[in-house]
């Protein structure tokens, strides 16, 4: 399977971008949710082509804009587009961050703030979305199945995302700290161990 394709869709892009910049490189064990929001150097497949062709990279304001935008959006009843619903959908599944969403100006403000024990919402949103994304294309190849399987085992999709995020967020840990592309295989690999054990 080898690393990630980084030709991959443009939602996927933005999603895993993100990730890249507000992945917290201080993890632990397996229940550790990358609680942090520290800035890091973009990894090899932080950019995409819009339906323009136009080259770009999100940043971590247009994430959090995304993000708040869906939240209101959604709470008013406007037509969502066929992205915003997959991620208005994990928006429903927490509603403990619902007020970070609700005040775009507070979320901007607060890019720059860490706080310990408590979890990044809009990178646990962005992680979500990637994983369903990962998931719909299957890239890296296997990664449906694994998650399917792991949902299976879970009996709960959103329990089993929680588990890939922390198998997503191994790899993308490793790959910055090695230097490296991200390890699509290792990555499956991790989920799979994840859905095979009790």
């Amino acid at each position: 399977m080898g690393s990630m394709d980084c030709h991959a869709p443009l939602a996927m892009t933005i999603s895993m971008g993100t990730i890249y910049r507000s992945f917290d490189s201080q993890w632990g064990g397996a229940d550790s949710h990358f609680r942090r929001n520290r800035s890091v150097a973009a990894a090899s497949c932080a950019t995409a082509r819009d339906n323009t062709g136009i080259m770009f990279s999100p940043s971590q304001a247009d994430v959090r804009r995304y993000f708040c935008s869906v939240y209101a959006k959604s709470r008013t009843g406007q037509a969502l587009e066929a992205l915003e619903t997959i991620a208005a959908l994990w928006i429903a599944e927490h509603p403990e961050y619902h007020a970070d969403l609700a005040n775009v100006d507070a979320a901007l403000s607060s890019m720059q703030e860490a706080e310990d024990g408590k979890t990044n919402p809009f990178l646990h949103m962005s992680m979500h979305l990637s994983i369903s994304e990962q998931c719909s294309i299957d890239q890296p190849r296997g990664i449906r199945q694994a998650v399917e399987l792991l949902t299976h085992r879970r009996n709960s999709l959103h329990l089993a995302h929680h588990e890939a995020m922390e198998c997503l967020g191994r790899m993308l840990w490793e790959s910055q700290r090695a230097g490296r592309a991200p390890d699509g295989g290792a990555y499956i690999a991790c989920v799979q161990r994840h859905a095979t054990r009790d």
